[in-house]
């Protein structure tokens, strides 16, 4: 996790740094956006710290070794179905979602009941009962 510890950290760095630029450019008038950066750079500080934490106790990974090959780390990196269309119902299902909070309640009922199916058949695609052959 020193990867994701270099990363956090220096993202937490920028923040704080570009919120005190920020402040100083607009004179402090404007404190929502310095605030915001400032809060970012802290969530990040967090991250970093939660990774460095973990870090320390897993040790190293077989991602942060660069001498590793690739048969050293083990286990499934899950399954991908390259042919399946519920992704696409569900992307549209959600557009349909974000449209109906801007035009209308009952849009987004529609989209959402749409996107219960949709999500169900992506997830029990590949599942044809117990007792199929």
């Amino acid at each position: 996790m020193r990867i994701e510890f270099k990363m956090f950290a220096l993202l937490s760095v920028f923040f704080f740094v570009m919120g005190t630029i920020y402040g100083l450019w607009g004179k402090w008038s404007e404190p929502a956006g310095a605030v915001a950066l400032y809060l970012s750079g802290l969530l990040a500080a967090m991250i970093a710290y939660y990774t460095w934490f973990t870090g320390r106790k897993i040790g190293y990974r077989p991602e942060e070794n660069e001498s590793a090959t690739i048969d050293e780390f083990e286990g499934d990196f899950g399954f991908f179905s390259p042919y399946s269309w519920w992704p696409l119902f569900l992307g549209g299902c959600a557009a349909v979602c974000f449209l109906g909070l801007a035009i209308g309640w009952w849009l987004f009922i529609i989209g959402g009941t749409f996107g219960i199916v949709a999500l169900i058949g992506w997830t029990f695609e590949y599942w044809h009962g117990e007792h199929a052959q």
